[in-house]
């Protein structure tokens, strides 16, 4: 059985997931600060591929969302952030995960959003992906610039990993529409083709550890290698200011070493006509059951209220700033 078979297997005891979105149902109007209690209604969740943080802490925050409130929440699998967006304001969804670089793009109508600025919201920061940047040991790849040529992907389409996959590229002077063999894959599919040769290396953007990435590390050992990518830190930086350096340290996943690499912060969103009520009720949740979250998985650990309210340039939700005052 794969890593990721037993590791899903035992969140779905948690987590309450389905593959389809839907539309909330609200009596509840927005407006002035209301009380901090949800109402009856149904919700769902936008979290991201199968192998990936996103889809595991989103299905164990509906759980939380149904076992206390009067809501009734689930998680669908997407692509993740860009088509998270995209959906959420189309009102497929209620609430998305989303990387804090592209939701930036969103409510600046840049990139993937060009010339139609999004109306979204935060209801927090919360945890950091890393950027993890893996390559087969035998595909002569040390460093980004070394993948000109090289079949890499870059993520699922319209998604966050997709997003900085193409910016790092850039940053090291190449094209990522001509000079390498993308490969526009989900996790599963880009860690399946590097365990048969058929892809050189892969970028992921998700929270420590990343079950498939585990799997992958597990299976191959040796056989694959980090790269850095904090030489391509200034060129990001002149996009946007939410990159920082960071390390995967080498427990995560069994390394000889601390690779360090580059993070991006996570933003939990909605759209600017998500109930007050309902807002308050939700972020005040996610402070108040915390440790239910990480039970679900450990990258919950870093969801503080310090840096919940650290959303700029996506505005904080009313509701999300009564609960954070209160």
């Amino acid at each position: 059985m794969r890593i990721k078979a037993l590791l899903v297997t035992a969140a779905a005891a948690m987590l309450v997931v389905t593959g389809c979105g839907g539309k909330q149902v609200q009596d509840t109007p927005t407006g002035a600060a209301q009380a901090c209690e949800a109402s009856d209604g149904r919700l769902t969740i936008a979290t991201g591929n199968t192998g990936g943080v996103y889809y595991v802490l989103g299905g164990g925050l509906a759980q939380l969302i149904s076992n206390n409130t009067k809501l009734r929440a689930t998680a669908a699998e997407t692509g993740a952030s860009v088509q998270n967006i995209q959906q959420l304001v189309a009102g497929d969804y209620d609430i998305a995960f989303t990387l804090a670089d592209t939701a930036a793009d969103a409510v600046q109508g840049k990139d993937s959003f060009a010339g139609q600025p999004q109306k979204i919201q935060a209801l927090a920061r919360i945890y950091p992906n890393a950027t993890q940047v893996v390559v087969r040991a035998d595909s002569g790849i040390n460093s980004v610039a070394d993948m000109r040529g090289k079949r890499i992907s870059t993520g699922s389409p319209k998604s966050g990993t997709e997003v900085i996959a193409n910016r790092v590229l850039t940053a090291a002077g190449l094209n990522p529409d001509s000079d390498i063999q993308a490969q526009r894959l989900a996790l599963g599919k880009a860690v399946d083709g590097m365990k048969s040769g058929t892809v050189d290396g892969l970028f992921w953007s998700g929270g420590l550890p990343t079950p498939e990435i585990t799997d992958l590390t597990t299976s191959l050992g040796a056989g694959v290698k980090f790269i850095d990518i904090t030489p391509q830190l200034p060129g990001l930086k002149q996009i946007s200011e939410v990159y920082e350096a960071s390390t995967i340290p080498a427990d995560t996943y069994k390394l000889p070493a601390d690779v360090p690499t580059v993070v991006v912060p996570n933003l939990l969103v909605v759209r600017e006509d998500f109930p007050v009520n309902n807002a308050c009720a939700i972020t005040k949740l996610l402070f108040d059951k915390r440790a239910d979250l990480e039970q679900v998985h450990p990258s919950a650990k870093e969801i503080t209220k310090d840096n919940a309210t650290k959303t700029e340039p996506v505005p904080l939700h009313p509701g999300a700033q009564q609960a954070l005052q209160g």
